[in-house]
């Protein structure tokens, strides 16, 4: 059988490598070339294993006359126009399953810090302050927890708050009669009355972007708290400040940011605006720089999982 070679334009982990060479892969691993360079050579590949680092666009697919797959390490695939890939015949992998145990561990332990007040407290005993009246937390006993987007990430969320005796609910629009030991299915509607705290777990798509907005969040019956470890743009930063200046949203545990540029490594930090600044200064705020998936067994799980889809199709 002719070996298959496939072109590495991130740095991933070792594993991958490994196991596709291992399956008779010839894996180049080229994580710094620049795009023009790739556009060049790509012809030359049957696959491609990506992060997030440059956009694979139609420009790009169309130079890539032998390609057969993309691999995305990692769970979105918008850096993909996956659409005109797979008009061309190309198949799109990602590997959502490797890090969902760290994104729900990290959403969990967002909700802790928010409802005990951690973040702040510590700064202020670390600065000789002792305010316990004022750091009174909150159970999560007893709250509805509403999740949008029920797979691998909300399902792990929702499993790591068993035992936590809450209300778990979700709404996801491209599923039904997901109700399970975790959660229970309910209309968007229902999550807007009942719901204390929001967890968002949605791709970023055209239909998801800036879906948090202020009339969404107005919807809600209650004052709540905001959980994003999704994607930034899927917040509208502004509509969120303003929300948290009327107490609207009672707090908010973000992972992400819509300032992150697209390889999700730092910010636009040219162009950030003043709602920016206010968002850092609150201290309802939580912030963490797009790590909820980011483990060292995450690291590892990502390239397997991979590994294994692209081994199976191609190599089995």
């Amino acid at each position: 059988m002719n070996k298959l070679k496939v072109l590495f334009i991130d740095t991933t982990h070792p594993t991958l490598i490994e196991l596709l060479t291992n399956a008779g892969f010839e894996c180049v691993s080229e994580a710094k070339m620049s795009r023009n360079k790739i556009e060049s050579i790509i012809h030359n590949y049957d696959g491609i294993i990506i992060r997030s680092r440059i956009e694979i666009d139609k420009q790009l697919i169309d130079k890539a006359t032998k390609l057969k797959f993309i691999g995305r390490v990692g769970a979105g695939l918008e850096s993909i126009d996956v659409e005109y890939a797979e008009q061309k015949g190309i198949k799109c992998y990602n590997s959502p399953e490797g890090n969902r145990d760290a994104v729900g561990e990290h959403a969990l332990g967002m909700l802790l810090c928010l409802f005990n007040n951690l973040c702040r407290a510590n700064y202020e005993v670390k600065s000789g302050m002792w305010r316990r009246e004022e750091n009174r937390g909150l159970e999560i006993k007893g709250k509805t927890i509403g999740i949008i987007g029920y797979g691998n990430m909300g399902g792990a969320f929702a499993q790591r708050l068993e035992g936590f005796e809450a209300n778990v609910i979700a709404y996801d629009k491209y599923k039904t009669n997901y109700s399970d030991d975790y959660v229970k299915e309910n209309t968007l509607e229902e999550l807007f009355e009942k719901v204390d705290v929001l967890s968002l777990h949605v791709p970023l798509t055209d239909e998801t972007k800036f879906m948090v907005n202020n009339k969404f969040i107005n919807k809600f019956k209650k004052n709540i708290y905001l959980i994003n470890t999704a994607r930034g743009k899927v917040v509208k930063t502004d509509d969120l400040v303003k929300n948290l200046d009327t107490g609207k949203i009672l707090g908010a545990a973000l992972d992400v940011l819509e300032y992150e540029k697209t390889s999700f490594e730092e910010l636009h930090k040219k162009v950030l605006p003043d709602v920016f600044k206010n968002l850092i200064n609150s201290d309802k705020v939580i912030l963490s720089p797009h790590i909820a998936g980011w483990t060292q067994e995450s690291n590892i799980k990502l390239s397997s999982f991979l590994a294994e889809k692209i081994i199976k199709e191609f190599r089995e």
